[in-house]
């Protein structure tokens, strides 16, 4: 910080920061603060400045709460606003921030207006549809009403952790939101956790609205159908872990043009990253593995869900 003090005259100079921790994000912070433009880089690697379009269309990058409350926050807080701003200059074009709660819906939309490259989609997840009431759904049909706001999403059902909704709660509300996207013709973004049976049931219930399931983590034949239907399959790092069984059989066997990118962030960043938070930048990561297993180019592979997320977006 002193050394950026000590520069003089650095109003709008190009700097780049190596390094994301807090002497990382402060160093930014003092150098914006000076009139710079500062972007943060969180390994020498990442410094892409090819084309934007090369990383794809990133779909679940939540940047404010998300499944587990304030660890979103906690996660994201410090150097935000510098990590969207300098995501088009990291080779990520288009980010679609979903929502996941009435309050968290509401900073997707804000953002999304903040920012160019950003866009939103409005919902209530599963984890968080405890305290559902009519009037929630009310906000979120306006929400979705704004403008860059292009999914109802995220919704779904989770039966992974104990302590979570009620299994008939989480499938009342998932109906009510697939429902209102019908409604609204927008495509919604699926959670699907140890509920496959009962999500695909639900699913069933309303073959006018077409989809996307997140991380999927389905059979080969879940997938087929889904895609028979007309929806989508996307994967995140958990494709890269070596642990992956089912996601590399349903990346070979699905087409190319039903599969899209995403994080998940802060969470399941690819290899060899994994352990790090995860963010927009790490995705490129996710589309070389899919070029590995469909023995691709990962120019081909990013080209390819560049245009399958635009499509279904609507961007």
């Amino acid at each position: 910080v002193h050394a950026v003090h000590r520069a003089g005259d650095v109003k709008g100079l190009n700097i780049a920061v190596l390094g994301a921790g807090p002497i990382g994000i402060l160093v930014a912070q003092s150098a914006k603060a000076l009139g710079a433009n500062a972007v943060l880089i969180t390994d020498i690697s990442d410094y892409r400045l090819e084309k934007a379009k090369e990383c794809g269309v990133d779909f679940t990058c939540n940047t404010k709460q998300h499944t587990f409350g304030d660890a979103m926050d906690e996660a994201f807080g410090p150097d935000r606003e510098l990590l969207l701003e300098s995501l088009p200059q990291r080779g990520v074009a288009l980010v679609v921030n979903p929502g996941c709660t009435v309050a968290s819906s509401r900073t997707a939309v804000e953002l999304a207006h903040r920012f160019p490259h950003i866009y939103a989609a409005v919902g209530i997840h599963p984890e968080n549809c405890g305290d559902f009431r009519p009037e929630h759904l009310t906000e979120i049909r306006a929400l979705a009403q704004e403008d860059k706001v292009v999914a109802i999403g995220e919704i779904g059902l989770d039966y992974y952790w104990p302590e979570n909704p009620p299994r008939d709660l989480q499938q009342q509300v998932l109906r009510q939101q697939l429902a209102l996207a019908q409604e609204l013709q927008l495509p919604v973004i699926i959670h699907d956790r140890d509920a496959h049976a009962d999500t695909m049931d639900i699913v069933r219930e309303f073959p006018r609205v077409r989809g996307v399931f997140h991380c999927f983590a389905g059979s080969v034949e879940m997938a087929r159908e889904l895609v028979d239907r007309g929806w989508y399959l996307s994967f995140n790092g958990a494709a890269t872990f070596k642990n992956a069984r089912k996601a590399p059989e349903v990346i070979r066997a699905v087409p190319m043009e039903r599969l899209m990118l995403e994080t998940d962030a802060p969470y399941l960043t690819p290899v060899p990253y994994r352990g790090r938070r995860n963010d927009s930048t790490y995705v490129h990561l996710v589309a070389e593995r899919i070029a590995q297993l469909r023995d691709m180019t990962p120019a081909a592979v990013e080209q390819a869900t560049w245009d399958n997320g635009k499509g279904f977006f609507g961007i």
